[in-house]
């Protein structure tokens, strides 16, 4: 088996890919290590993909993946997990702003004997307003909530130990929040800091729009976390403070209705804040519903999240008819 499997996603990446292929190169040719270097192409519409069919063909050790439109990133590197067999998973960006010289750094650290290696962009090269303080502020509500304290979560340059991601599914944007996963699987888990450059080419694809998805994804881990097996206690417990609120607010207003001769038919404010708190509980308890729908969805049948349209450079005889195949047909596959 491999050593290392490196997972790069790239959506419009063009300019950046060969200077990152090279740094990848150099920095892991002083490590003395197999691996392979899987790019995967997130449905980019530039010139990304040709580069790295070019570059596959020249260097056996690189795997393109090409997925059939943009799934996101989450999707990217579940795709190139799935596709991998190196001992370690290290998954990093494809702007540049990664260094790959921190790889020795993350290696050392999982022979020290952990499980998880998250990196901490302590010195981070983005906008204030627009990037680095919604991440702060996330990163601090992530860690109070999760109880898994990391300064940076959004980070991608990470280390993973492959035993671990088989019992992990990825959705939605939840690839920041495999540490979490990982920490109440009873693995250990440790952050180091990593160098961050600022993007020399090509724009980002992320804004501050982000973090309001990470607040969202941030409900959905709470409650998989704490009621995955029970949630009756959560929509329970819900649902009898409704009732009491309910009652408390029946109390309040027969109290307006007899001592202060305040109709309550007359009353539009009474009525809509009882709507509104009612109708804000029945969105998120559906948007919770629809998370375990989903698993069950993808899980029970074993579908990706993702589409397969081409992979070059691989043992396996996968093409589009891949998003039929689960993930035991995939490890057949390999073995023939």
């Amino acid at each position: 088996m491999l050593e290392i499997s490196f997972v790069v996603p790239i959506y419009n990446e063009a300019q950046n890919l060969r200077l990152l292929y090279r740094k990848i190169i150099d920095s892991v040719s002083r490590l003395n290590k197999t691996f392979e270097l899987i790019f995967v192409d997130d449905g980019s519409d530039d010139e990304s993909y040709s580069i790295l069919e070019d570059l596959a063909g020249r260097d056996s050790r690189v795997m393109v993946v090409r997925l059939a439109r943009n799934f996101g990133q989450t999707a990217a590197l579940a795709a190139g997990f799935e596709l991998s067999k190196g001992e370690v998973l290290i998954p990093m960006d494809g702007d540049l702003q990664n260094d790959p010289a921190d790889i020795g750094a993350i290696l050392r650290k999982l022979d020290e004997g952990y499980d998880v290696v998250s990196c901490w962009r302590k010195d981070r090269q983005d906008q204030f307003l627009t990037r680095r303080l919604p991440s702060v502020l996330a990163n601090k509500l992530v860690s109070w909530i999760s109880g898994v304290y990391l300064h940076d979560y959004g980070c991608t340059l990470k280390g993973y130990r492959r035993e671990l991601m088989r019992h992990v599914r990825l959705y939605g944007e939840m690839h920041r929040f495999i540490p979490i996963f990982a920490s109440w699987a009873g693995a250990r888990v440790t952050e180091i800091v990593v160098r961050h450059h600022p993007r020399q080419f090509g724009q980002s694809n992320y804004g501050i729009m982000r973090s309001f998805k990470v607040i969202l994804d941030l409900v959905t881990i709470k409650f998989l976390g704490d009621y995955s097996t029970k949630p009756m206690y959560f929509f329970g417990g819900a649902g009898i403070l409704l009732i009491l609120a309910g009652f408390a607010t029946g109390i309040a207003t027969l109290v307006q209705k007899f001592y202060y001769e305040v109709k309550a038919h007359r009353n539009p404010l009474l009525l809509g804040s009882i709507f509104f708190a009612i109708l804000g509980v029945q969105f998120v308890l559906i948007g919770l519903i629809a998370e375990l729908i989903t698993r069950t969805y993808h899980e029970s049948q074993g579908k990706p999240t993702y589409i397969i349209k081409t992979v070059l450079n691989s043992n396996q005889a996968i093409d589009a008819q891949v998003v039929r195949m689960n993930a035991v047909e995939i490890q057949e596959s390999r073995r023939r």
